[in-house]
């Protein structure tokens, strides 16, 4: 076939009566000078781990897939099909392609899915003709984060290659496993590559800086500005000069020229942070430097060009907010050129886990971060609604990993309302909001009372035990049963 192919696997001679086992082969990667010489420019170094082809050699662009991944110094490991793809192939690899004309609709779909679930980690491409683009759309719709559209050329697979490397460069800022968080993230890699403006929408809490710095990070790398602007944290009187700049003497206390956020942002990224609270006064001018790409500081007389990636951020509706007259149509329709919508963290439950190793990864470095949770503390974090999304998760490993009274996180260190029991342990009964004791949830002393169980059970009932636990006396613990009692909470039999 033109290409070295060099068997992986344990496979079985075929005989006449009997199959033989289909095989795994690993491609070398082509070496060329550079790479001999140790000297290889970034462009020539795009992969380092293994990259996935799930077809065969009767599929159209197999050949020409295999050898432009070759080219470009990447190892690849050819398998038939997904059973094939075990373990330890999967771990070494972040990038699969799938022959989509190899499998057919129903099977497809569901081994991609499977594939996603599976391994959060593989981004999975599918390789499809012209004819089988609605197939692709659907593996999109299922967590796929890119597709090949054959016939393709080798800077095709190159520009591809590029994507995902600085899409993995990227993650760090926005973590996501999700189908729906891996669309939104395949949908930013897409308008991230434009400089067209950017409007990102989505509850407080949910995550809108970090997506804006997912963007900044996989357009333009580390070395490019990027610039935050809080723009409901700063006076009116101020952010105007704080934007846009001023010279010396423009206004009382200029003592000295001073560049603006756009002109700080110059070939970088601009965030304006809570775009909905801008002054009206400041949107018809902002509107002006997005149209002309040009700022003019107070007091100057020189226009000041600009290479300004701008991403808007809100958590309001600014349909809503043009309806009341308190945003201007023409900025807000200049803004949603390329839209993004953060869905909130309880519709996104498979980002939970994922995110909170994260934040113990960050804030506690030399935990173990996979095993540091136990079973009963991730069951605690996936039943919680997360009103205040991300930012409160956050919050919330980070309190319980100063506060935890043991080597793991339990369900009780989490400082949830509803922390999840061992399993097998009775709970709290719900409260009947009509009677009034609904209101334990608001006041807290829901969690109190369960810890108090909680407590109780971990020393088998002895409640001494439990009382010094606690740090109470026995007869405190005594009076505080009788009052969950009063409140209508049913004693398990300890």
């Amino acid at each position: 076939m033109g290409y070295p192919l060099r068997c992986i696997g344990n496979p079985r001679v075929a005989n006449s009566n009997r199959r033989s086992k289909p095989q795994v082969y690993r491609v070398k990667p082509v070496i060329n000078s550079y790479s001999q010489a140790g000297t290889a420019p970034f462009e020539t170094r795009i992969e380092q781990a293994p990259v996935i082809v799930v077809g065969t050699a009767d599929n159209k662009g197999f050949s020409i897939l295999v050898d432009s991944l070759s080219g470009q110094r990447c190892e690849v490991i050819c398998v038939e099909h997904h059973g094939q793809l075990y373990d330890h192939v999967l771990e070494q690899a972040t990038l699969v392609f799938v022959l989509v004309s190899g499998f057919s609709v129903q099977l497809l779909n569901a081994e991609t899915e499977a594939l996603i679930r599976r391994a959060p980690h593989i981004s999975v491409i599918p390789v499809v003709e012209y004819a089988e683009q609605e197939r692709a759309t659907a593996l999109l719709e299922r967590g796929c984060v890119d597709y090949l559209l054959a016939p393709f050329s080798s800077t095709q697979i190159k520009a591809l290659l590029q994507r995902h490397a600085a899409a993995a460069s990227a993650q760090e800022s926005f973590v996501s496993c999700s189908a729906a968080g891996r669309r939104l993230l395949a949908m930013a890699q897409r308008v991230a590559v434009t400089r067209a403006p950017i409007l990102i929408t989505g509850e407080t809490g949910t995550g809108k800086e970090m997506m804006a710095r997912y963007i900044h990070r996989f357009a333009s790398g580390d070395n490019a500005p990027f610039i935050a602007v809080n723009c409901a944290a700063i006076p009116e009187q101020m952010l105007e000069s704080l934007l846009f700049g001023h010279e010396r003497g423009a206004f009382t206390g200029a003592v000295t020229a001073q560049c603006g956020k756009f002109e700080m942002a110059n070939g970088g990224t601009l965030l304006l942070d809570e775009i909905g609270e801008l002054p009206l006064g400041l949107q018809a001018k902002l509107l002006r430097v997005l149209q002309e790409q040009r700022v003019e500081r107070l007091g100057g007389h020189k226009e000041i060009a600009l290479d300004v990636r701008i991403i808007a951020a809100t958590n309001r509706d600014l349909s809503e907010e043009v309806a009341q007259g308190r945003f201007r149509s023409d900025l807000m329709f200049r803004l949603d050129v390329l839209p993004l919508h953060i869905c909130p963290l309880r519709e996104r439950q498979d980002d939970v886990l994922a995110l909170a190793r994260r934040f113990i990864s960050r804030y506690a470095p030399q935990e173990d971060a996979e095993h540091l949770l136990t079973e009963q503390a991730c069951q605690a974090l996936l039943q919680h609604d997360w009103p205040g999304n991300v930012r409160e998760l956050e919050n919330t490993l980070q309190r319980a990993l100063i506060l935890r009274k043991g080597l793991f996180i339990q369900p009780q260190d989490l400082g949830l309302a509803f922390a999840a029991a061992p399993v097998g342990a009775p709970r709290l009964p719900d409260l009947d909001a009509g009677d009034g004791k609904a209101a334990l949830r608001a006041t807290g002393k829901w969690a109190e009372y369960q810890h108090v169980l909680d407590t109780i059970r971990k020393f088998d009932g002895h409640k001494s035990k439990a009382a010094q636990s606690l740090g109470m006396t026995p007869r405190a613990l005594r009076y505080r049963l009788s009052a969950m009692r009063e409140q209508g909470i049913s004693m398990p039999a300890f």
